[in-house]
């Protein structure tokens, strides 16, 4: 009795593990930048101050890490270069790149060693601040997905093993974004959902599709239509699931539209109008859109409309939805809710404060350190963790009253999102990924 007390005691502990100690994707557990576990979490740090492991990477990503127990996942590229003037900080080039690997590698989370390295593609492009190892991996524990700016689409096991593959640029098409491809799929259930809205390079047309996670099997392919022109056709951002009276509805944004659809077919439910009234024919869109239930808040794109409405409906939806509309939302940085106020980072380095359900700015325009912000905002602890491209962190007290409780600084150009578990945060610069806490 007591060996079997024992067993279900240590299956207690795995489950709790499991259920608090994850990021498993692009923007958290909750798909909203928050981190609601996590605790204990700095506020300064240095190179030598309250960093537990640094583990040196391959080379510089955009791509977000995941976390699942004790386990941390992210990509990363070889780059070789037939001239090697590459310049990181700028992100600027000469000469040509030749066929680069692309790698899963999985570290050790209490050590930061590397545990194995997994091929998933090769031929690594450069696209300004983009890479072909730009999409976030994501993991369910047992498994991980990764896909590639190639638009490759792999599963890995968490041995490392290849498990399948689809190139979706030979099974559909080339694709033609202005700066690559970058949109991290959704999991949810036994399905990976992947948008593919774009359009200025390419005469093809943007989809939509689900995949079984299992099998790489497609389940369904849709065609998106969308009004959108020239570079008004391009988004990077990533599908996110709504719930509209207990039903899923897959939501997706670019083309200056956003899009409901039947995640079990992909039939076209509803769209939502009113992103680019001017119909500027370089709206590209990067910063990824939040859902909360059934609400939805997308858009902002250099001051054009920020708009927050209910999914659902049939047709076009364009104003009879909405639920507020102003001007106050982001270019590139994703922004983060905990489900009442909606932080906004702007990427010239202010920040705004939303209230979710209204709109209304609890705060605006407060300005954190100058900087150029490509990376999104973390939400945890209490706190909004903000990185620039220079690798300054600026931590700012989460809630209605704007304060600033820390800078600090690492080497190295910054484009990922950091991440946060438990009372861990995760940082990835251009050469290394930094595992930040508080020394025991």
């Amino acid at each position: 009795m007591l060996l079997r007390a024992s067993f279900f005691l240590l299956l207690g502990f795995a489950a709790a593990i499991a259920q608090d100690s994850y990021w498993p994707q692009w923007r958290g557990p909750l798909a909203t930048g928050h981190s609601p576990k996590a605790h204990d979490l700095p506020v300064k740090w240095s190179e030598t101050e309250n960093i537990l492991w640094k583990a040196k990477l391959p080379s510089w990503s955009a791509g977000t890490p995941v976390v699942w127990g004790d386990t941390v996942y992210l990509t990363s590229a070889e780059t070789g270069f037939i001239n090697p003037t590459f310049d990181t900080k700028k992100l600027s080039r000469k000469g040509e790149t030749v066929s680069d690997k692309i790698f899963l590698i999985a570290l050790d989370r209490k050590t930061g060693k590397e545990r194995w390295r997994a091929e998933v593609d090769h031929g690594n492009q450069l696209n300004r601040k983009q890479n072909s190892a730009s999409p976030s991996p994501i993991t369910d524990g047992k498994h991980i997905w990764v896909m590639t700016g190639n638009v490759r689409l792999s599963c890995v096991n968490d041995a490392g093993k290849l498990v399948w593959k689809r190139d979706l640029v030979e099974d559909y098409g080339q694709i033609g974004l202005n700066h690559g491809y970058a949109s991290t799929p959704l999991l949810d259930g036994d399905r990976l959902y992947v948008q593919v809205v774009h359009g200025y390079r390419s005469e093809n047309p943007s989809y939509t599709a689900a995949f079984d996670k299992a099998t790489g099997k497609t389940v369904w392919k849709e065609l998106r239509p969308a009004p959108g022109i020239v570079e008004s056709k391009d988004n990077y951002g990533t599908p996110q699931m709504a719930n509209v009276n207990g039903k899923k509805e897959l939501v997706v944004f670019g083309g200056d539209i956003a899009t409901g659809q039947d995640p079990a077919t992909g039939k076209e439910l509803w769209r939502m109008g009113g992103f680019n009234p001017a119909a500027f024919q370089m709206n590209r869109t990067i910063a990824g859109l939040l859902v909360v239930g059934d609400q939805v808040v997308v858009g902002g794109n250099r001051g054009k409309p920020y708009i927050a409405f209910k999914a659902g409906g049939r047709g076009d939806v364009t104003g009879k939805n909405e639920m507020w509309t102003n001007g106050l939302g982001p270019d590139v940085p994703t922004s983060a809710t905990d489900g009442t106020l909606l932080y906004v980072l702007k990427d010239n380095g202010t920040m705004n404060c939303l209230d979710l359900k209204t709109g209304k700015p609890v705060y605006e325009s407060q300005r954190i350190e100058l900087g150029t912000y490509s990376s999104s905002p973390l939400l945890a602890d209490g706190k909004l963790y903000s990185i620039n491209e220079e690798g300054t962190t600026t931590v700012t007290k989460a809630g209605p009253q704007f304060e600033i409780l820390g800078v600090s600084k690492l080497d190295g150009y910054t484009l990922a999102s950091p991440i946060a578990v438990d009372d861990q945060l995760f940082i990835r610069n251009g050469d290394a990924l930094y595992c930040i806490g508080r020394k025991k």
